[in-house]
């Protein structure tokens, strides 16, 4: 029953002889993983950790049951066992959310059982979820967010590497793209004049997205820039050689930028989609839209950048209220 190997997908522990699971098991982790990848479409990464997840969980019940884990023992499973699990990790220099995500994994594997009749367990319900902490966005102020964008048509000899990257950046900034959907986008669907523009993004769904002229101007100067072809159902973005751009070089030119520039550590492509929308709830934009521009599944996850613009005003406060120097 070996899975085919792909690279990227699947982590080695994921191997019928590599981790503790009879055979019933391994088909049905077979088939989740496979329904995760095609049907949900979740990253390569995200998929990799589900099943490093998986893994450490059913070598944990072979120790901790005595026994290699079948459908039928997992249908028997009690709170108390996924506690222990909990636990057991909780001794090892891991993460809350690390935690968080195992768990997460579990419950989402459970209810693929279940729904493909294959064995129910509601133990999990039972279990809660470590609480995590609720990071504060880090975004650039607007004078930072310029920098940047000026700072990076430097940061090249070939004038047309120099225009793909502030394109690139600039619909970070300027469009509250994510990078890879920036670098998903095909040469048909450029965005070369205002107006929307449309974005399959997180879970595969799809939202519109204003065009400011100043990002069509960008995008259209490295399209007349570039040096090579680019057909309508190709990569808008390519790397020196042709083939589509990685994230990793647009990383890059952000840490020559952050060095160049006296830029704060966080300055990310990701911190731009941040800036994006910190600098909208601050010129008065309201949640519901921000949302709906950045593509979150939830107003809670938006809701963080007010915390920002607190910070902001607080900030602000410190720095020039009388009283606050008292």
């Amino acid at each position: 029953m070996a899975r085919p190997a792909r690279v990227g997908f699947i982590p080695a522990p994921l191997a019928p002889d590599r981790f503790s699971a009879k055979e019933d098991v391994v088909g049905a982790v077979t088939r989740w993983l496979d329904w995760l990848e095609t049907e949900r479409r979740v990253s390569p990464h995200t998929l990799a950790a589900y099943g490093r997840d998986l893994a450490g969980f059913l070598d944990f019940l072979a120790e901790h049951k005595g026994g290699i884990a079948d459908l039928a023992s997992l249908s028997k499973l009690v709170p108390a066992d996924f506690r222990a699990w909990l636990a057991r990790r909780a001794g090892v220099p891991i993460g809350r959310a690390s935690n968080a995500r195992a768990l997460s994994t579990l419950r989402n594997f459970f209810r693929f059982l279940e729904r493909r009749g294959l064995a129910k367990n509601a133990a999990l319900i039972a279990v809660k979820s470590p609480k995590l902490p609720k990071p504060v966005p880090k975004a650039l102020s607007a004078g930072e967010a310029q920098q940047a964008l000026d700072g990076v048509a430097g940061m090249e000899r070939e004038a047309w590497i120099a225009k793909r990257d502030l394109a690139v950046l600039t619909l970070l900034y300027g469009a509250g793209l994510r990078i890879g959907e920036a670098l998903s986008l095909r040469r048909g669907d450029a965005p070369v004049a205002a107006g929307t523009l449309s974005v399959t993004g997180k879970g595969n769904k799809t939202r519109l997205v204003p065009i400011l002229p100043a990002v069509a101007d960008a995008v259209t100067d490295y399209i007349a820039a570039c040096p090579l072809a680019l057909s309508k159902d190709g990569p808008l973005f390519v790397g020196a050689r042709g083939g589509p751009l990685h994230p990793r070089l647009i990383q890059g030119q952000m840490a020559k930028l952050r060095a160049a520039l006296s830029l704060p550590e966080h300055a990310t492509p990701h911190a731009l989609r941040h800036s994006f929308a910190t600098h909208l709830l601050a010129g008065g934009g309201d949640l519901r839209s921000i949302q709906e521009l950045l593509g979150h599944a939830s107003l809670s996850t938006t809701q963080r950048y007010t915390k920002v613009d607190e910070a902001r005003l607080l900030a602000v406060y410190d720095g020039a209220h009388p009283r606050a120097k008292s």
